[in-house]
């Protein structure tokens, strides 16, 4: 997956793609069209550093000098093309709901529920006069725990958000796309990673100590007696369950984290262990198989439970209970989450708007219903064909390059090409739309419509469980978020509508712009069906060995060199990344913009791009591609991405992708004395 964002356009595709097929022109005057949403044909060359060569640093090159006078919203962590398109699209749901509100709606339509959930969420007021009244029965629920099987038994029930060392989820069936699958993993952890609570790095231990001091004020904050001592049994809880998980980079290799048990299997990893109590209140206590993904740490953490006092799971699950409803209680619980989580643990500065959360939230309980009404707005039958067309050149272009590949034997590609050939893209939105019948919402209750909002959502994906699935549901995204994303187990490839926006598309920039953009978006997300998680999956998205022995050596190799390249990048002082675990994200982008390279010069068939204001047709398709990944990052928050996150930085996502591409070095005329060089036989081409 990638996190990205762009917008509607007017231009046919052939037009597009054909548009520099016909041009001959290499002056410097571009070609007649109408004006580029940003410069004369789609970069902003204001915002270069003209003092960095292109080959020291490439971003700050094309970049610099935005970064240099740009100030980080203090109520952000991060500012650039993303969060700047996610502002865009957040005021146009702010409109979608503002009308909805004005209108009214029937009682149980969606737009009922759209308008009340928001502005039940928006009224801080309310949900001060309320105080801690709604929590009541919840917290009671807590004390009344006596037993190890009473812990099990509420954390299993789908109306109270609760963590714990053991977490359950319905997602679909890696080695059987047909069916969902009820899946089995750790977690428990209020911190980020395992690293936060067992490295000894400074940075570290100073989070532990304000993590500690903060789950102490948030207990005093909801009314708990003895929170000091209570916050510190609640830490060495959490460092013991932290010991117990696998390292991140293990849990993204999907064949590890495939292990299928049936009932008696799953209560043999602890005798002891409520499990029968624990699924019979999640509702699943018919179910025959549960895919357990860290198979390993299932026993200890399981023991760790029973080992534990009721008494600590009590404080445990009190806290856990006020950090994930803090948004829809009193000011002073809302205040010191924002305070940990926001300000000590990423660098926010300042609470968002209270309209902008509850934006968030509505998008989250009701997101297909607010994306049908948002299509309707921003996104055109004509621009869902023009991308459609988008991703059959680019499709093309993977396919020529399979053919051409040296490393990979003739059996595998033929495997390879039918994967692709058999990509499903899904642009823009969804056939069918989600039916939220079964979701009661009610006016001035933003408390209840957290809980409901919360339960609906599990009674849904249990109710997939013995169905067939249905490969033209959109399962993760809604149409209004600016993402993309690739499924492995349906093969497809799904771009939001707004994603369908400058600077990753505009109809009236260079293509070349375009190609480096949206281009490079595109053959990201094909590029996750072969990367090294991705590529494990067949064309009919099974997990299964369809490799040669040979070639996944080879494969392997390749992806290794990948992984040690990250690794190199320091991002803070002593803090490096995890090319291992960033190893799928990078792979897209590595191959995904060498694919849209050859696409590009595909769509020129031939013919020589126009040079335009000095730039050639290779500059701006570089330059277009290190503009999208435009972002500032508050340090701290810097920390907890590399920590924590499979992408790489966005400023390693840009350097670390080009500087694997010979024609960047002959676009820039990159030389050996320059930073970014890497010789030859050390620039990593896969796909």
């Amino acid at each position: 997956m990638i996190a990205i964002t762009r917008r509607h356009m007017s231009a046919s595709a052939a037009a597009l793609l054909a548009g520099c097929a016909t041009q001959t022109n290499t002056s410097t005057a571009p070609p007649t069209r109408a004006p580029a949403a940003i410069g004369a044909w789609g970069i902003d060359l204001t915002s270069r550093d003209t003092s960095v060569q292109p080959g020291d640093d490439f971003f700050r090159y094309v970049n610099g000098h935005w970064l240099d006078t740009t100030e980080i919203p203090a109520d952000r962590v991060t500012w650039g093309t993303f969060s700047i398109l996610a502002e865009k699209a957040e005021r146009d749901v702010k409109a979608i709901i503002d009308e909805v509100s004005a209108a009214g709606g029937a009682p149980g339509s969606n737009q009922q529920k759209i308008a009340d959930f928001y502005n039940s969420y928006n009224d801080q007021a309310a949900i001060e006069a309320a105080g801690m009244t709604p929590t009541q029965a919840d917290l009671a629920a807590i004390d009344a725990m006596r037993t190890h099987e009473d812990v099990a038994r509420l954390i299993g029930r789908p109306d109270i958000a609760l963590d714990f060392p053991l977490a359950i989820y319905i997602d679909l069936d890696e080695r059987n796309p047909d069916r969902f699958l009820v899946q089995m993993t750790h977690g428990g952890l209020s911190l980020p990673d395992r690293e936060y609570y067992l490295s000894q790095d400074a940075a570290f231990a100073e989070i532990r100590q304000q993590f500690q001091a903060h789950v102490g004020r948030m207990l005093t904050a909801g009314g708990v007696s003895g929170a000091e001592v209570k916050a510190r049994q609640i830490f060495a809880l959490e460092t013991e369950i932290a010991r117990h998980h696998w390292p991140i980079e293990q849990r993204r290799e999907r064949e590890r984290i495939y292990n299928l048990l049936n009932h008696a299997q799953i209560r043999a990893l602890e005798p002891r262990f409520p499990w029968d109590a624990w699924l019979e209140s999640a509702e699943l206590g018919s179910v025959q198989e549960v895919n357990v993904h860290e198979l390993s740490a299932m026993q200890p953490l399981a023991r760790t439970v029973l080992s534990t006092p009721v008494a600590t799971w009590k404080a445990y699950f009190t806290y856990k209970y006020l950090v994930n409803y803090a948004a829809v209680l009193p000011r002073a619980l809302d205040d010191e989450n924002f305070d940990f989580y926001s300000r000590t643990l990423n660098g926010q500065q300042q609470q968002r708007d209270r309209w902008r959360r509850a934006v968030t939230a509505t998008n989250g309980a009701l997101g297909k219903a607010i994306g049908q009404i948002y299509v309707q707005r921003h996104f055109s039958a004509d621009a869902k064909a023009q991308m459609l067309a988008l991703v059959e050149n680019m499709r093309r272009a993977y396919g020529e390059r399979i053919n051409a590949l040296t490393w990979m034997s003739p059996e595998t590609k033929v495997a390879a090409r039918e994967k692709l050939q058999t990509f499903l893209p899904k642009i823009g939105y969804p056939d069918n739309w989600r039916d939220y019948s079964a979701l009661e919402v009610r006016a001035g209750d933003a408390f209840g419509n957290r809980k409901r909002s919360g339960a609906y959502q599990w009674r849904y994906d249990v109710a997939r469980l013995g169905r067939p699935t249905d490969k033209s549901e959109w399962l993760y995204m809604d149409p209004q978020e600016i993402n993309a994303y690739y499924n492995p187990v349906f093969n497809e490839i799904v771009f939001p509508a707004a994603i369908l926006q400058p600077p990753f598309f505009d109809p009236n920039a260079d293509p070349a712009v375009n190609y480096g953009a949206i281009g490079g978006v595109i053959g990201h997300e094909m590029g996750h069906g072969f990367d090294d998680q991705g590529a494990k999956s067949d064309a009919h998205g099974v997990l299964r060995d369809w490799w040669t022995a040979q070639d996944v050596q080879r494969f392997s190799a390749l992806t290794a060199s990948l992984a040690t390249q990250y690794s190199g990048f320091e991002a803070l002082p002593g803090l490096h990344l995890n090319g291992q675990n960033t190893l799928g994200e990078n792979i897209g982008d590595n191959g995904g913009l060498q694919v849209a390279y050859y696409a590009y010069h595909l769509a020129l068939n031939g013919a020589e791009a126009p040079v335009l204001d000095g730039f050639s047709g290779d500059q701006r398709f570089f330059m277009s591609w290190a503009q999208a990944w435009r972002t500032k990052m508050r340090d701290a928050f810097l920390r907890t991405i590399v920590t924590s996150d499979e992408h790489s930085p966005a400023y390693f996502r840009c350097n670390g992708t080009v500087r694997n591409m010979d024609a960047w070095y002959a676009a820039f005329n990159v030389q050996p004395s320059n930073a970014l060089y890497l010789p030859d036989s050390e620039r990593v081409e896969i796909w």
